[in-house]
């Protein structure tokens, strides 16, 4: 097994290194969300899988960095930073915000190098086809944070910190410019797998929505529902993981 390749770049974080794998889990983040969200289950997937999660400009460690306000910005440059990995076998998982730019990083990677992951996870997202009036980046600071209060995401009691608030809203509000003012552009399916997992009460992906991303593949494709709502995997940490394990072994084949 080839030693796993180094990684200098601030938008890729290894939180468990695992050398004798032979996949990496590239994880996507949410609105608002950063590397650190994956860390619990890199540890639950290491040694067997090597995971790297992204950390987008504008939090933690990269707080004092720009944010990027489109989805297309975001997996331009996410595709850029992923290079070091190219020739190791790959998967995506994306949850919310991070489904949109796992699949779009995806279609830049098979357009660009003529390879793709072994297959994507895509979680609490509809497809890119389906479409709903949102306006939540355009709300005022306390908008925003009812919207993310309604989707328990947070704990509560950052919400009322006054400093974590001041350094969270600008990338909260970025995030969500991004994905609101995301339009897909018709290209090729890919040829890859494509597995979605939702929560049975996400607000912001119902059954048909879900369903609809069988449209981007060309390969085999399912859908999960968990109990739980937008968050779901926060809520069931174990049956979350133990349904990735039996995708990525699934990819593997």
């Amino acid at each position: 097994m080839a030693e796993l390749p180094l990684l200098d770049d601030p938008w890729l974080v290894r939180h468990h290194p695992a050398p004798g794998s032979d996949l990496t889990l590239v994880c996507f983040p949410h609105a608002g969300g950063s590397a650190s969200y994956f860390r619990p289950l890199a540890g639950a997937l290491a040694p067997r899988v090597d995971v790297v999660s992204l950390q987008y400009p504008g939090r933690q460690d990269r707080r004092n960095e720009p944010c990027i306000e489109s989805v297309d910005g975001l997996a331009d440059a996410i595709t850029r930073a992923l290079r070091p990995l190219a020739g190791r076998p790959l998967a995506f998982f994306g949850h919310s915000m991070g489904a949109m730019l796992a699949f779009e990083t995806a279609r830049r990677l098979a357009a660009g190098q003529g390879t793709e992951p072994l297959g994507l996870v895509l979680s609490g997202r509809r497809a890119p086809r389906t479409v709903r009036e949102e306006n939540v980046h355009l709300r005022d600071d306390a908008g925003l944070i009812a919207e993310i209060q309604k989707l328990n995401g947070t704990d509560p009691a950052l919400l009322v910190d006054e400093d974590i608030l001041r350094m969270a809203l600008p990338s909260l509000r970025a995030d969500y410019t991004a994905v609101e003012t995301y339009v897909y552009r018709e290209g090729p399916a890919l040829d890859c797998p494509v597995r979605v997992f939702t929560g049975a009460a996400d607000p912001q992906v119902n059954r048909e929505e879900a369903e609809s991303w069988a449209e981007h593949t060309a390969s085999t494709f399912a859908v999960r529902t968990f109990p739980g709502g937008h968050f779901y995997l926060s809520e069931h940490p174990g049956e979350v993981i133990a349904a990735l394990v039996e995708e990525l072994d699934d990819f593997r084949r």
